[in-house]
């Protein structure tokens, strides 16, 4: 490819980033991610409108967090965060209803109280966790803005709640009341910051979207993940050719060469200790 023509391409994925960014809303997790991250006034924000407690202080704040089981297998997390009590966040966007299945909530549930719980601890003082999906649809069905789940103890005929400390919500995203969480709802689809009913949020998205360092910043991070995608995709086609047993590390280096023959003796080795 000539150098003109590289430099063609370069240009326009530059503007289709631009153009992208412009589109881009709270409700698209990777714009949250960033939007949030160290944005405690806008942390704090959506925990009190959606959990309707005033006096939340968030202590820390962490976004595209993985956290693993003991088995290896490992979630990443939107938004993960820490309050004043140790009380731990876990903030899903899901664009899609498969992505917001109640096996999901429960396997991010165990993610966060493993991660809690130390060695030695007394399980009696574990903190309160939640897991808040905000869903694009209204994944219940019930036209309700807000869904908690909790677990209760059948006794006879009456159901007590059982208060083991673990939360789950689902939160309406089709929701648009004239209330606090209608308004944060509005603001998760807004595309436009200065449309936006809150401050907290809009700033941060005026930021990443208008300001001349703010969308080379997010700009950036576009690219950064086009390349991630690609790498993965180039590990996934390696070990599939891996597996077939047809082609040397060199011909499949030749064929991938986005992966190094250091890079594809590793993922051979990973293949051989599965097999």
């Amino acid at each position: 490819m000539k150098e003109d023509d590289i430099l063609n391409t370069t240009d326009q994925t530059h503007q289709q980033d631009l153009e992208r960014l412009k589109s881009l809303r709270y409700m698209d997790d990777d714009f949250m991610s960033v939007c949030l991250a160290d944005n405690f006034e806008g942390v704090e924000l959506i925990l009190r409108i959606i959990l309707g407690q005033e006096d939340i202080k968030i202590k820390s704040v962490r976004t595209q967090e993985p956290l693993k089981n003991l088995q290896g297998r490992s979630a990443i997390l939107d938004v993960h965060a820490t309050d004043s009590t140790d009380k731990e966040f876990d903030v899903e966007i899901q664009r899609k209803d498969a992505g917001a299945g109640a096996k999901r909530a429960r396997h991010n549930s165990s993610l966060l109280d493993a991660h809690i719980l130390k060695p030695g601890d007394d399980t009696e003082n574990i903190p309160d966790s939640y897991v808040i999906f905000i869903t694009e649809n209204d994944v219940m069905k019930g036209k309700q803005p807000i869904y908690p789940v909790e677990r209760y103890v059948t006794i006879g005929e009456s159901k007590v709640l059982f208060g083991d400390g673990s939360h789950i919500l689902y939160v309406n995203g089709k929701y648009r009341g004239n209330d606090e969480i209608g308004k944060l709802m509005h603001d998760f689809s807004c595309t436009n910051p200065d449309d936006m009913n809150y401050e907290a949020l809009a700033e941060k998205a005026r930021y990443f979207k208008q300001d001349e360092k703010g969308v080379a910043a997010m700009c950036k991070i576009m690219e950064d993940m086009r390349n991630e995608a690609a790498l993965n995709n180039a590990r996934e086609t390696a070990e599939r050719l891996i597996k077939k047993g047809k082609m040397t590390l060199e011909e499949i280096a030749e064929c991938v060469p986005l992966l190094s023959l250091d890079e594809l003796k590793a993922i051979e080795m990973k293949v051989m200790q599965l097999a």
